[in-house]
């Protein structure tokens, strides 16, 4: 079944089990060069009156190259595909074909954004705004502990994207 364009507010998605407990692939760039990372952080909301989407990416990741260099990119839920988030959630895009591996088929979205015929449900991302985060900024030292440093690695980059489309089977 392909995925069909659905208005954004008729969504009836629990963003919190579908991050945190489902996952979602990140991914960005054009069809003949991209990259995609599992993420398991970030979330769906309202803000700046426009539906919304944040991610956080290490700059240590080959996907925060993809995301610097381009404008749009994706959230694709795959469901319980476990293989496909393993893989891209272990295995880096520098060393190997990513899609290929995890059995995935990319498509390019009207927007520009890529994404997989095997995703559930994918939205399409507009960075609006983007900034390291801190330590500094941290509230509850804990988290930064916790978090960052040692074998976690560096600070995240945080953006926040309007949701431009999403498409649904």
């Amino acid at each position: 079944m392909e995925l069909q364009k659905v208005d954004i507010k008729t969504l009836d998605e629990n963003f919190i089990k579908n991050i945190g407990f489902e996952y979602m692939l990140v991914c960005c760039g054009r069809k003949n060069s991209f990259n995609m990372m599992t993420a398991s952080w970030g979330g769906v909301g309202f803000v700046w009156n426009r539906p919304c989407a944040f991610v956080m990416i290490r700059p240590e990741r080959y996907t925060y190259k993809f995301m610097e260099e381009n404008s749009v990119f994706t959230l694709s839920f795959l469901g319980n595909n476990r293989h496909a988030y393993a893989v891209c959630g272990s295995k880096s895009g520098r060393d190997i074909d990513k899609a290929k591996e995890a059995s995935l088929t990319p498509f390019e979205t009207p927007e520009g954004a890529v994404s997989f015929d095997e995703a559930r449900l994918v939205l399409v991302c507009r960075k609006i705004y983007a900034d390291d985060m801190k330590e500094k900024c941290f509230l509850d030292n804990s988290v930064c502990s916790s978090w960052y440093g040692g074998k976690h690695g560096g600070f995240h980059k945080l953006y926040i994207s309007e949701i431009l489309s999403a498409y649904t089977k």
